[in-house]
């Protein structure tokens, strides 16, 4: 039976009469001066009244001190239960805890910080669970995924973790890198969906940078492809200039940056000048002797500006 089913409508008298014994008994458990008026009560049970006092310690805005006290059946004496400090209606509380799991945004994480990965999380799944066992001669089987191992021993010192090995193309370790094989967990179909709705969302098409863009990246220079199925939906930017630059970006997705957007036209050819300023054209004083023409002597000079 719940306690909200036991409680008496009317509260016992001698209990309810007690206001005194339960206000020593909040000073007592409560620091000097912070028991404030009484604001109430209420009927636990029967002969059982729960008295409020008002809490005027600092931080502790709208709380209550809470006496219980309490009476056995056909006695006379009121007897104390327990003092307790309980939030009011109107209370300041703190916020209900979240756990940091939920806490952690996107950025939290800073140099240093180890973030742990849940043993049942929806985005990943094993690498290779073994359950359809392939041919022996297969490239997933184990046979080759140990000599996969060896070829890369005899490759690169030192452990995986210490040095992470990328594989030559073309041999049986970069096939097995390539199906996963050499990771415990790989991503899932959910995570795959998951990343996609958020790489849309940041950089796709419905975005309002996207929707004043001139072109798609589809058709942009500055788009790098990403392997695998992501490859058929997003790529990343290596525009500079771009507001997605080194980011994952839809397909669909589009910025002023396309690099066919507006190529910038040719410089324009001068033409050719009429006259030529590039260069000197000598002009003699007198004509030379073997133009046929006889300069005039001293006298004729003078005569000629005579005459004029």
């Amino acid at each position: 039976m719940s306690a909200a089913t036991t409680r008496s409508r009317t509260p016992d008298r001698l209990c309810a009469e007690a206001v005194d014994l339960a206000r020593a008994a909040a000073e007592e458990a409560a620091a000097p001066g912070v028991v404030g008026e009484h604001v109430g009560l209420v009927a636990e049970g029967d002969r059982v009244v729960t008295h409020f006092f008002e809490c005027k310690e600092l931080g502790y805005r709208g709380w209550r001190w809470a006496a219980t006290v309490a009476r056995a059946s056909r006695a006379k004496f009121v007897t104390l239960d327990e003092v307790v400090l309980l939030p009011g209606p109107d209370a300041l509380l703190a916020p209900q805890w979240v756990p940091w799991s939920e806490r952690l945004r996107p950025g939290d994480m800073g140099p240093g910080d180890l973030l742990p990965t849940d043993a049942e999380d929806l985005r990943l799944e094993p690498g290779y669970t073994g359950e359809a066992e392939p041919p022996p001669n297969a490239p997933v089987s184990e046979e080759m995924a140990e000599l996969a191992e060896a070829e890369d021993a005899e490759v690169t010192p030192g452990t995986p973790a210490v040095q992470p090995v990328t594989p030559a193309r073309g041999t049986i370790a970069a096939v097995a890198e390539e199906l996963g094989m050499r990771r415990a967990r790989v991503l899932s179909r959910y995570g795959l969906h998951v990343a996609a709705d958020r790489w849309d969302d940041s950089f796709g098409a419905q975005t309002p940078m996207a929707q004043a863009a001139p072109a798609s990246c589809a058709s942009c220079g500055f788009l790098v492809p990403v392997g695998g199925s992501l490859g058929q939906a997003f790529g990343v930017c290596a525009n500079e200039f771009s507001p997605a630059d080194g980011r994952v970006v839809s397909l669909a997705y589009g910025c002023g940056g396309h690099s066919e957007a507006a190529v910038m036209p040719k410089p324009p050819q001068p033409a050719t000048p009429v006259i030529d300023e590039t260069r000197v054209d000598p002009f003699p004083l007198r004509p030379s002797p073997d133009s046929g023409s006889v300069p005039p002597t001293g006298d004729e000079e003078t005569a000629e500006l005579g005459h004029s």
